[in-house]
């Protein structure tokens, strides 16, 4: 009966780390590649003009019409950041 007990306890003693093993690996997850941000500064420019968009938008007063003004040319500039982000893809 000792003998036996040994001997399982040695199969078990064995068995037991290869199967954490085998579950660890089955567990594993593929590494996250991290893509440094090609154009961070064209990307901060376009997320300022949003920003001055909605703030021009959202003006208590049109400024002599220059506030229509400014929102077209903030539309073009967004517009061309967006179109120069696009161009470095290709």
């Amino acid at each position: 009966m000792t003998k036996r007990l040994i001997v399982v306890m040695l199969i078990l003693s064995l068995m037991v780390p290869a199967l954490m093993v085998s579950q660890t690996l089955g567990q594993t997850q593929p590494k996250q590649v991290q893509v440094k941000e090609q154009h961070p500064a064209i990307r901060a420019a376009i997320k300022a003009l949003e920003k001055a968009k909605y703030d021009l938008e959202h003006a208590a007063h049109d400024f002599g019409g220059h506030r229509a003004e400014a929102l077209e040319a903030v539309n073009r500039a967004i517009e061309q950041l967006r179109k120069a982000l696009e161009y470095d893809r290709k």
